[in-house]
């Protein structure tokens, strides 16, 4: 296969963008968690995070269609820089100092999973 297309590498951001999303609405969905029929039909933050999830993978699937997985599949975790800022601006969750850790170590390895696969 050939190098990875940059429109696949952007798939796949805008899926875990999207993801993220997803995640927010299943934890504003949780809150308010019945399980019954109705329960379950007019919880619409559940409903919104479920159908931010199935969007999300038709983005990956899209993104993995023309790329190599071994650099796309690292781009899956930036979804979590994004679900930890999510996080914080919705449900006042404290960014700490070892998540800012984290999120460093997350773009070295995928910078270094990208610079790894250049020919």
């Amino acid at each position: 296969m050939n190098a990875t297309p940059i429109s696949s590498m952007l798939w796949i951001l805008g899926g875990g963008v999207i993801g993220s999303v997803g995640a927010v609405g299943l934890k504003a969905g949780a809150g308010r968690l019945q399980f019954t029929v109705m329960g379950l039909l007019t919880n619409w933050q559940l409903i919104g995070g479920v159908a931010a999830y199935v969007a999300s993978a038709l983005l990956f699937m899209k993104g993995m269609k023309y790329g190599e997985i071994s650099v796309l599949y690292p781009l899956v975790a930036v979804a979590q820089i994004w679900t930890l800022l999510l996080g914080w601006l919705f449900f006042k969750e404290p960014i700490t100092r070892y998540k800012v850790i984290a999120v460093v170590l997350i773009l070295i390895g995928v910078t270094l999973i990208g610079a790894g696969s250049t020919r």
